[in-house]
């Protein structure tokens, strides 16, 4: 590593270990024991795994269709040092080694085969209202037909596809149709920029990109197409693009290299015969929204991917034939490839896609969702749940059937006690178990997770390792922390849905995953989540915030997330992201910029900062009240729900250097962000504040 990649490394290996954890949550919430006996795992399950946690990962394998064993069933290669050199090596991981399978096989026809074909795969209901159904013999004959067209293209085994697309059938359709011929799919966010769909494009070396003439967007017909020949311009790996007919705008179009979907995929053969490839296949590339430098290509294979992915949809969210599940997240997000393509359809489930907005054209349309397809498990995020609070209030509004509801989910960053409370009294019935999941686009799967009926759950904890997994909270040494004690969270041991690199760039996987704690434990080395946590006495894990957004307060270091959910029980508060910024006489002051709720007590006022500031004080402690309270119309946050609060932080610098007359640093990188122009929003907000307001104040 460079000697500022070490000091940055050492830094997070001292400093970052004492953040103090003092915000209580003592609310738990007991499984039901009349269902005692009713769920598809129980207690048992973890003494299981902890035996033999390889044998239990290959029990979990063999509910898949293989169509060869595997003859090994992990290999690990931790990172080490050369004793010449100094030079830690890059770590490889393996799982099944030997074994071949196709995973869209695995998600489609072996289910035809066994005679659930006219079984419903996917309610599709776009945000004008269209409608359509797909049966697992239709989407077997439309994935055909896309690998047919893949191939035609040009597409074989190993090449990448950009999928730039909304949430539609065909972007499921795609993905399935790449993991069958054995291309390495990217999917895109559709409201991500033409720079950041280009660095995609240049960084795969993709030979193909799915997109749209349009997609329908907060009740526009938004046109996407000029977007797409932005990003593709002059590269020469790219050699088409494919485009999905949706909004019938009309577009630019390429000769030679524009094709549509229509003429393609919809004349081409449903006949397809599927191949199997190596376990260790690459299936697809996720880039993180990573808060410095640029995004990260993480890689994810075929069989260990698949295994994690559809065993822990099957047992934290007790998948069954009967249900219908729903996953709120975008296709191109981490949470919708495994709970939402290849989770579910490896289950065989019905599921429920959704191209819209929540709020279009009423606030209830999730509601209506629910009702209209009978949605069994809900899972969504915090955000999400934080603006229903707002827009609704105490109650959800009457006239829906949520009946059909039997389990809830979470995801994101860690949901505020407040939020989930409301979660289970309102869509919950107070009744309903919430499975709030901790996992992230590196792990491929859920980590920390409640098991229904087995896990007492408590209302902002994820709780406590999936079975098979092994997290701990350590300190600098690698040793693990007290009971209520800060430090870094890690996973002690390989596991099947790990990333296995930075795709280009195996160095940087390294360094960014595994340098920290190289050589500890039994397994030789420990993953480094990028995250601050507590474990508490029952064994419950506590998420405390990313490592980088700790705010240091004359040596007190703070948890962002304690900071934001003392604020959103405040009935004024719809929404917060905690920051850190220059303090001369503190090092850092905490800064909270806060979007107010739509449902506001009678005669409150929208926002009181002293108010604000009182509640942070009386819950967590007078250290910890905010020096600057902002109000902002939102919030920049990553395709996940996350606040990226270091651009909070380097906002407020921004303004202070141009009030005093100088060039405001770069913000870094924000191609990844859901919404960029929350960046603009929230700068013009402080640009507003009065020049003697501290917040913005030049410093010296």
């Amino acid at each position: 590593m460079s000697t500022t990649e070490t000091r940055l490394a050492e830094n997070r290996r001292t400093e970052n270990r004492r953040t103090e954890t003092r915000l209580v949550e003592t609310r738990a919430f007991a499984p039901d024991p009349a269902l005692e006996g009713t769920w598809n795992v129980d207690e048992s399950i973890y003494a299981t795994a902890s035996v033999d946690p390889t044998a239990f990962w290959e029990a979990a394998a063999r509910r898949l269709e293989w169509a060869e064993p595997w003859h090994t069933a992990h290999e690990w290669e931790p990172p080490t040092t050369d004793p010449a050199t100094g030079v830690l090596s890059v770590p490889a991981a393996r799982w099944f080694v030997g074994g071949r399978l196709n995973v869209a096989e695995n998600c489609v026809d072996r289910h035809v085969r066994a005679g659930r074909g006219t079984k419903v795969a996917l309610h599709f209901e776009g945000e004008r209202g269209d409608r359509e159904t797909v049966t697992y013999e239709d989407l077997q004959r439309r994935v055909s037909q896309a690998a047919n067209a893949l191939t035609d293209l040009g597409i074989v085994p190993g090449d990448r596809v950009v999928v730039y697309l909304p949430v539609l059938v065909e972007t499921i359709v795609i993905s399935l149709a790449c993991a069958r011929i054995g291309a390495v799919h990217s999917l895109v966010f559709g409201g991500f920029s033409a720079e950041a769909v280009r660095f995609r494009l240049q960084d795969t070396g993709a030979k193909l990109l799915v997109t749209s003439d349009g997609q329908f967007r907060r009740g526009a017909a938004v046109e996407v197409k000029s977007q797409a020949d932005d990003a593709a311009r002059d590269l020469p790996d790219l050699e088409h693009v494919l485009v999905v007919r949706r909004t019938g705008q009309d577009i630019a179009w390429t000769p030679g290299r524009d094709v549509w979907w229509h003429e393609s995929v919809g004349a081409a053969s449903e006949h397809h015969e599927a191949r199997s490839f190596d376990a260790e296949h690459p299936l697809f590339i996720i880039y993180t929204s990573g808060t410095t430098g640029k995004p990260k290509g993480l890689v994810h294979t075929s069989g260990g991917y698949l295994t994690h992915t559809s065993w822990s949809h099957w047992a934290h969210f007790d998948a069954t034939s009967d249900d219908v599940h729903w996953c709120t997240a975008d296709l191109a997000w981490v949470t919708a490839h495994t709970y939402e393509i290849y989770g579910p359809l490896s289950n065989g489930l019905t599921q429920v896609i959704y191209e819209g907005t929540p709020g279009e054209p009423t606030r209830e349309r999730h509601l209506e969702i629910i009702e209209r397809y009978g949605v069994t498990v809900y899972y969504t995020a915090p955000t999400l749940i934080r603006t229903f609070m707002s827009w609704f209030g105490d109650e959800l509004p009457t006239g829906h059937d949520l009946s059909s509801l039997r389990l809830l989910g979470t995801v994101g960053e860690a949901i505020n006690p407040e939020a989930w409370v409301w979660f289970h009294r309102t869509f919950g019935r107070g009744e309903l178990p919430i499975i709030d999941t901790w996992w992230q686009s590196e792990t491929g799967a859920s980590m920390l997770v409640p098991l229904p009926g087995v896990t007492t759950l408590k209302p902002g904890s994820a709780t406590v390792p999936l079975p098979g997994i092994d997290m701990a909270v350590v300190d600098a040494e690698g040793a693990e922390q007290p009971v209520g004690v800060a430090g870094t969270l890690v996973a002690r041991r390989p596991w099947p849905g790990m990333a296995r690199t930075v795709w280009g760039d195996p160095e940087r996987y390294r360094d960014s995953y595994w340098a920290d704690y190289a050589g500890c434990g039994e397994h030789g080395g420990y993953y480094v989540a990028g995250d601050s946590a507590t474990v508490d006495a029952d064994g419950c894990f506590w998420i405390l915030g990313r490592l980088d957004d700790v705010v240091n307060v004359s040596g007190h270091r703070l948890s962002t997330i304690e900071i934001e959910s003392a604020l959103v029980a405040d009935r004024s508060v719809q929404e917060v992201g905690a920051a850190g910024v220059e303090d001369p006489l503190t090092g850092q002051a905490v800064a909270v910029f806060v979007i107010p709720s739509s449902v506001i007590p009678s005669g409150t006022a929208a926002l009181d900062p002293g108010v604000l500031r009182a509640r942070v004080a009386a819950e967590i402690g007078p250290i910890a009240k905010p020096r600057f309270v902002i109000e902002v119309p939102d919030l920049p946050r990553t395709r996940s729900g996350k606040i990226m609060r270091r651009l909070l932080a380097q906002l407020i610098h921004a303004e202070r250097a141009r009030r005093a007359g100088r060039t405001p640093p770069p913000l870094g990188d924000i191609t990844s962000l859901q919404n960029p122009e929350a960046v603009d929003a929230v700068a013009a907000a402080l640009a507003e504040l009065p020049a003697e307001d501290p917040a913005v104040a030049p410093h010296p």
